[in-house]
């Protein structure tokens, strides 16, 4: 039987190693030395490292799930905004190698990175709609917003952004900022009068 613990605790060690240093340049022998275990050990719960980075990007969206859930649970337009507000300015010092662990995705495993972008879209799309028509609910988003096509659009550009990120880098900016002026165009562009006075 499968160790749950096992595989999240060798989950979570990979993942702060290849956003330290690079998917590709951690193997497998530096996770087991990193985790104080053998190969042998390793192979029982992944058949190998593409396996593991498969694994990773889908906790990694389930995680990220488990997040907007607990903000859908506030069933309070204005504190999600806000805590979504707080979250983006704790990310400005954020120092993890994003770029380098995007980048070997791509090369490396395009396979895993295209799952992995179907994945996010679809969760974030889901997701957006739900905070939109929970705003909707209270007054905050305009009444007259075509929601689903808005959830698209934004999902979109958060998928190209990180498939992109040279371009962004290319302009002298970082992920971190396109997510603070993204978010700040997203929220005022749904938001209805009143939404735009409590949000200035």
């Amino acid at each position: 039987m499968v160790n749950d613990q096992m595989v999240n605790n060798i989950i979570k060690t990979a993942g702060e190693m290849f956003f330290r240093l690079g998917i590709r340049s951690v193997s497998i022998d530096d996770i087991c030395r990193e985790m104080g275990m053998s190969k042998k050990t390793f192979y029982v719960y992944f058949a190998s490292k593409d396996e593991l980075v498969a694994q990773l990007l889908h906790a990694n969206v389930a995680y990220i799930a488990g997040k907007m859930d607990e903000l859908l649970e506030l069933k309070d337009f204005r504190k999600l905004v806000s805590r979504f507000i707080k979250h983006q300015e704790a990310e400005k010092n954020d120092v993890r190698r994003v770029p380098q662990l995007v980048y070997d995705l791509k090369k490396y495993y395009p396979r895993q990175f295209a799952e992995f972008q179907e994945e996010c879209f679809k969760t974030q799309k889901e997701y957006i709609m739900a905070y939109l028509e929970q705003g909707q609910q209270e007054g905050l988003v305009r009444a007259n917003l075509n929601i689903e096509l808005t959830a698209v659009l934004f999902a979109k550009i958060h998928s190209d952004a990180i498939n992109d990120f040279e371009v962004i880098e290319g302009h002298g900016h970082n992920m971190h900022q396109l997510g603070h002026t993204a978010m700040d165009v997203f929220v005022r562009g749904v938001l209805s009068e009143e939404g735009l006075k409590l949000y200035n």
